[in-house]
């Protein structure tokens, strides 16, 4: 059931973190700009999270040097893992996080998605790859 979701972002050049040594070795790095989107089977995730990373992605100019991806709910030791990471924020899904030089500098919640556009996604994530890429 969640392949057709992992795919659509693997299909946009997103690399899946599957473990929690994968996660480590991307965001315990301390070069360059990350994208970490934790993926899950809810709607805001399929109407709005996925479309507006992908779109985002599209127009950027600047953009993340890797982007990558957990599955909330299937990739639970790598979902966990990743949201090591995001402190001071609570576990969301889905979920946004911009890294640059391995310190989080922009997060996008679960309630910065839902009842959002794709586009408004889209916008909030382009600010922060002009800002931070």
């Amino acid at each position: 059931m969640v392949a057709p979701m992992r795919q659509e972002l693997v299909n946009a050049g997103f690399e899946e973190m599957r473990t929690a040594a994968q996660v480590d070795s991307i965001l315990g790095s301390n070069e360059g700009s990350v994208l970490v989107v934790v993926n899950s089977v809810c709607g805001c995730a399929a109407g709005s999270a996925r479309p507006g990373v992908r779109m985002a992605i599209d127009k950027a100019t600047k953009k993340p040097l890797r982007l990558t991806t957990v599955f909330a709910g299937n990739d639970g030791e790598a979902t966990a893992r990743a949201r090591s990471y995001f402190a001071p924020y609570p576990p969301s899904s889905p979920a946004m996080a911009l890294f640059k030089d391995g310190k989080l500098v922009h997060f996008i919640e679960r309630h910065h998605i839902e009842g959002r556009s794709a586009q408004m996604i889209a916008d909030n994530l382009l600010m922060a790859f002009e800002q931070y890429c």
